[in-house]
């Protein structure tokens, strides 16, 4: 595994939106789809605002591989499972603080769905 470079996290962090694409069980990446992004330190989360029903989660929870585009940047990535507390803590805040605007429709699924944590970690 590598890391992201500076210019990369900004990039991403700097972007509303990531579009996702993880890897099916045959080999081939889903169809992109528009999620959130956040920054914390030097590494970059997503959660599923549907929780564990969402679609995109589910298959990159089970290959734990996929593609992400973002800010101009593309990169093959593995996913990691967030189970840490603390972490969760710092990403809420992140969501609250980046996506705040959009008011708590959207917010609050997204801090209730600490269990869908995804670590992106660039290939």
């Amino acid at each position: 595994m590598t890391t992201w470079t500076s210019d990369e996290l900004d990039h991403i962090a700097e972007a509303d939106e990531l579009q996702m694409a993880p890897l099916r069980e045959n080999g081939t990446l889903r169809k992109p789809v528009p999620i959130w992004v956040v920054r914390d330190g030097d590494d970059l989360y997503v959660r599923s605002f549907r929780g564990t029903d969402g679609g995109w989660w589910r298959t990159a929870r089970a290959s734990h591989a996929g593609h992400v585009r973002s800010g101009g940047v593309e990169k093959d990535i593995t996913f990691v499972e967030v189970p840490d507390p603390a972490t969760n803590d710092r990403v809420d805040a992140a969501y609250r603080s980046k996506y705040g605007r959009f008011g708590g429709a959207y917010v609050d699924p997204m801090v209730a769905a600490r269990s869908t944590t995804l670590r992106l970690v660039p290939r």
